[in-house]
């Protein structure tokens, strides 16, 4: 096993996230340690990961797992893939600020369903396979507000009479 550090800046991450990404996706790893290094400013997340020294042997190559991914901009009409962008970034946010991956608090896929079915509730939001009370408790409030910006059909079906 080998160790790798990276230093990921609080503010304006976007280069080192790349690296780190990179690198994980590139390697079999073991764990992953990060810690807030509270320094104002300049404060930033240390990462240390443990890894394989090797490369992953899964029998997945980079491509076959590319290939498999689904591209949301292409199935969702605009005004859907806009909310769906929009529920990406506070998921991201909300992943950060929780230190854990942003697939452990709401997949694409239910990012997704969630746009598609246009759920106005916490009930709706149930409804999604793997969302549980658990989520809707702790984040409804903050996806509820942009996916009541999706028109519904019967909104639509009132503007276009207007």
């Amino acid at each position: 096993m080998a160790l790798r550090f990276f230093a990921v800046p609080a503010t304006n991450p976007a280069n080192a996230e790349l690296e780190l990404n990179e690198f994980l996706a590139r390697q079999k790893v073991v764990s992953i340690e990060r810690k807030l290094i509270d320094q104002g400013v300049s404060s930033f997340w240390a990462v240390c990961v443990d890894f394989l020294n090797q490369p992953p042997s899964d029998g997945f190559s980079r491509s076959n797992v590319s290939r498999n991914r689904v591209d949301y901009k292409a199935i969702l009409p605009p005004d859907e893939f806009t909310v769906y962008s929009k529920l990406r970034e506070m998921r991201k946010e909300l992943a950060q600020s929780e230190a854990v991956p942003v697939y452990a608090l709401f997949t694409n896929e239910q990012l997704a369903q969630m746009v598609r079915r246009r759920c106005r509730s916490k009930a709706e939001l149930l409804l999604i396979e793997g969302v549980g009370e658990s989520k809707i408790d702790k984040y409804a409030d903050r996806l509820l507000p942009l996916l009541l910006n999706l028109e519904t059909p019967h909104d639509e079906a009132r503007s276009e009479s207007v």
